[in-house]
């Protein structure tokens, strides 16, 4: 048992910077204000829900993808090292405020032409799931973690099948409460709180994008020596 927390740990502390709910709130709370209290709720649950399931095929049906296209490991892994550190980047330096992006731009722009019915105006998937939250980042991550764990030399085979269901879980349920609770975290943290806590996570990510380019050609070195 305490393998599998370890397991679900570890995966929320590599998903989570890139995941960063707090941007998300950011984005729903700009494009969601005029919406009813039971509008909102239904659009934080169908995210919560399109996130789960965007990670669930990354993780299932990623190894598929890269062998179907003839992609490495080592290729996967530096290549996701590289959009993961641009994210990092593009949030510790951002050219626009926290939570605003093409894909928000255009919905912004559909609910501006669909004023008068609203409700009609879907967000959870585009921009609040993907590339919000499940963007080309998280796949890339869950895809190489799928490679590199599903050999279950650092966990038992049983918590290499049940801990990423929990931990996509985890990830679902933690964006819906953010998004239930997006007032108060707003009012709390504030706009500036939240730019803060986003360039935080972003320096992380840079990090972690380095590392995982080192750990590409290392493995590539490797593999030709």
């Amino acid at each position: 048992m305490f393998e599998l927390f370890k397991a679900i740990g570890l995966g929320l502390v590599v998903i989570l910077p890139l995941a960063n709910p707090l941007t998300t709130v950011a984005l729903f709370l700009g494009l969601a204000g005029d919406m009813n209290f039971q509008e909102r709720n239904r659009q934080a649950m169908q995210a919560s829900i399109y996130v789960f399931l965007i990670m669930m095929v990354a993780w299932y049906a990623g190894n598929a993808v890269l062998h179907t296209f003839g992609i490495s490991i080592p290729g996967l892994r530096m290549a996701g090292g590289l959009i993961v550190a641009f994210i990092g980047f593009r949030m510790l330096f951002p050219a626009k405020p926290v939570g605003h992006s093409v894909e928000a731009e255009h919905k912004q722009d559909e609910i501006d032409a669909t004023d008068a019915n609203r409700e009609s105006v879907n967000i959870a998937f585009v921009p609040l799931a993907m590339p919000s939250t499940a963007g080309p980042g998280t796949i890339a991550m869950i895809i190489s973690s799928a490679s590199t764990v599903k050999a279950g030399v650092d966990f038992p085979n049983w918590v290499v099948n049940v801990a990423p269901v929990l931990t996509f879980l985890s990830v679902a349920v933690i964006l819906w409460i953010s998004l239930r609770s997006s007032g108060a975290i707003m009012k709390l943290v504030g706009k500036g709180g939240i730019e803060a806590i986003s360039r935080l996570m972003g320096f992380l990510l840079v990090c972690m994008g380095v590392q995982f380019v080192i750990n590409g050609v290392l493995e590539v070195v490797r593999t030709f020596h």
